[in-house]
């Protein structure tokens, strides 16, 4: 099941990331998707593996999938 979200003015869409444990992780793997153009706010939750990304369009997944990795962990897939 993929979880997003359309509206007129976004597009919300939940990935789950392997590896992170604490604050520090979830403000790594934030800080780089939120790079990325369109997005609008990135929510990472460490305890749950998710993230959830408000953009303006929908994103492309492997510049999403190289937004994790440069933080250092691994994209799942959708949630």
């Amino acid at each position: 099941m993929t979880a997003s979200t359309d509206t007129a003015d976004s597009v919300t869409a939940v990935y789950r990331v392997s590896g992170m444990s604490c604050g520090h992780c979830e403000g790594a793997v934030s800080g780089e998707i939120s790079e990325l153009a369109g997005v609008v706010s990135v929510k990472a939750v460490a305890a749950s593996g998710e993230v959830t990304v408000v953009s303006a369009a929908p994103l492309d997944e492997e510049a999403v999938r190289a937004a994790v990795d440069e933080a250092g962990f691994e994209l799942a897939g959708r949630a």
